[in-house]
């Protein structure tokens, strides 16, 4: 029997799907983000029925099920805590320490969701020659993997999650001039924010398969890269907001 014919997608270097036709007439499809978040591939009978088969072990699903759930639990719970940080600080006592103290716990949260994501890109299951049975390697807790598209993705994630840490952790600090305010607080947070917007239009070339993003509205994972690259762009508007005028030491947002 032939080898099936493989057909590769993506960005530049990037692979995000591969399709294989195999000579009884049977089409495997591996895509980088259902295989990450659901341990499978999308098969195409001789017929024309088209299915998702977990070609993923128990092992692996069960790892891919618990990441899921820490990583969307870790960022729903820091969002829901940056907005009661929000709201201490509008409606509270007025103690910057306490609504500092909110953020952080937040951005603690962040922490762990970017990290779970990068765990998850790095122990999801592989693909195997010629559209087989998916690949689970051995649990790994940090790994170099660049010329992968969720990788780069995931990671860029959870850095800007860590140097939005510092901005939050530098909102503690008191008595700063201007220019240290900006300097401490401000550039770490525009940093962060760049961050997650980078990785969010890594996550529509993963998704699209193209450098360009696109417009999947029936797509489940498309909606949820749209939210999250939505949330980014409100993220870099407050962080633009924030920055202190030098010359009159107000927000800009007051101006």
């Amino acid at each position: 029997m032939g080898q099936p014919e493989q057909r590769a997608e993506g960005a530049g270097p990037f692979t995000t799907r591969l399709t294989w036709h195999r000579p009884e007439g049977e089409t495997v499809v591996w895509e980088s983000r259902l295989a990450r978040r659901r341990g499978a591939l999308s098969v195409r009978g001789p017929g024309g029925t088209v299915g998702t088969s977990s070609a993923a072990d128990a092992e692996a699903l069960g790892r891919l099920r618990r990441l899921n759930a820490v990583a969307s639990g870790a960022f729903v719970i820091g969002g829901a805590l940056f907005a009661l940080g929000a709201a201490v600080a509008q409606f509270g006592s007025g103690d910057a320490v306490e609504s500092a103290s909110v953020y952080f716990a937040g951005g603690l949260f962040f922490n762990i969701g970017g990290y779970a994501s990068l765990l998850q890109a790095l122990n999801a299951p592989r693909h195997s020659q010629g559209g087989g049975p998916l690949v689970t390697a051995g649990w790994r807790w940090w790994g170099y993997e660049p010329m992968r598209l969720d990788w780069l993705s995931t990671f860029v994630l959870f850095v800007g999650t860590l140097v939005f840490a510092v901005n939050l952790l530098d909102s503690f600090l008191q008595g700063l001039t201007v220019q240290q305010t900006n300097r401490l607080i401000w550039t770490p947070d525009v940093i962060g924010c760049v961050l997650f917007l980078v990785s969010g239009h890594l996550a529509f070339v993963e998704i699209c398969h193209r450098s360009r993003p696109c417009v999947r509205s029936r797509s489940l994972g498309w909606w949820g890269v749209a939210v999250n690259q939505f949330g980014s762009v409100l993220f870099m508007l407050s962080a633009l907001a924030a920055f202190t005028r030098p010359a009159t030491g107000s927000l800009v947002n007051k101006e």
